[in-house]
């Protein structure tokens, strides 16, 4: 009977302890299992990239270079054909001639073959006038003696004072061949060689801009048009990328910065480059537009998280890092971001 109680009892102890085990792993797994996963702070790489356009409007006339190919600084990229701006090249030379011809015949002055006509027009009028003046002479004697009329000494009178001034003209004609153009003649025809050498330089300027060089060393991540097709003034005709200026941008909520500023360390890790952990620093900090919020009033109950775009670069190079990889912060709901 002693037995018996004994025996009880110990399987009385045993379903307890059983019980108690039971419970408590009931317990612990529904601890872990309940325990909320810690949020994931997910980013991508971005890298600079330039858009490549001219400012000549023209034609597609060939590419030098296809996507993907990596491109250093000044390499040419593209050729554009553009008939207006040949056709305002010839008008332009054209003009800049013309300027200096009439620039030389300024300075130079009139030709030796000019200053003899107008020497003889000069000693024509000049003979004119001496004969004009000898008649008036015996003219004025009569008429003083009376025996002119008034009216016959007021005609020679006036046709000698006419031939003095064919004289005086044919005079200065002869001067102004002699001594050339006037001073304001010359600067005048001066200034316009220089207005058309500048209009000629604006438009040489142009040809450059029909072959479009790679403004930076990267790779050709994008070509929009086609050879033969039509680009405008300013359109963007390839885009190349500078992997050597590459940052991560984050989008995280204000409950997750836990005092993260600009300076500070944060590791990332790299899926598409496996698990190695790669050291970036803090750039930029900035609250995004109103329509990023992440939470709601509602989620929350107490507030509205906004959310804040957080920019970080490499401390060193990572290979085989391209744009759009994503990133994952190291760290979680209170990342150690040193």
């Amino acid at each position: 009977m002693e037995k018996l109680k004994v025996k009880k009892s110990y399987n009385l102890l045993t379903g307890i302890i059983a019980l108690v085990v039971i419970v408590a792993a009931v317990a612990v797994t529904g601890y872990f299992v309940s325990k909320p996963e810690p949020p994931v702070i997910q980013g991508q790489a971005e890298a600079t990239e330039y858009r490549v356009s001219g400012k000549v409007p023209g034609r597609i006339e060939r590419f030098f270079v296809n996507e993907g190919d990596f491109v250093h600084k000044g390499d040419t990229l593209v050729e554009i054909d553009s008939p207006e701006v040949r056709a305002k090249l010839a008008q332009a030379q054209a003009v800049r001639s013309a300027a200096r011809a009439q620039k030389d015949k300024a300075l130079k002055g009139a030709r030796q073959e000019q200053i003899a006509a107008a020497y003889e027009l000069w000693q024509k009028a000049a003979a004119g006038e001496e004969v004009m003046r000898k008649s008036f002479e015996r003219t004025r004697r009569l008429y003083e003696q009376q025996v002119v009329t008034v009216q016959k000494f007021d005609e020679v009178e006036a046709q000698y004072k006419a031939a003095k001034a064919t004289c005086a003209a044919a005079k200065s004609q002869y001067d102004m061949a002699v001594n050339g153009a006037r001073k304001e003649d010359k600067e005048t025809a001066v200034a316009l060689v220089d207005q058309a050498s500048a209009a000629l330089a604006e438009v040489e300027s142009y040809l450059g801009e029909l072959y479009l060089t790679a403004p930076s060393d990267g790779v050709v991540s994008a070509r929009f048009p086609k050879a033969g097709e039509l680009v405008g003034q300013g359109s963007p005709v390839m885009a190349v990328t500078d992997l050597g200026d590459m940052w991560f941008t984050f989008s995280i909520r204000e409950d997750m910065l836990h005092g993260l500023k600009t300076g500070d360390e944060m590791t990332v890790r790299i899926p598409a480059l496996g698990d190695s952990l790669y050291r970036t620093k803090v750039t930029y900090i900035s609250v995004l537009e109103s329509y990023a919020t992440w939470r709601a009033t509602l989620d929350t109950g107490s507030y509205d998280a906004r959310t804040f775009e957080v920019r970080t670069v490499p401390q060193e190079r990572i290979d085989g890092l391209l744009p759009g990889m994503t990133a994952v912060a190291a760290g979680n709901m209170k990342p150690s971001w040193r």
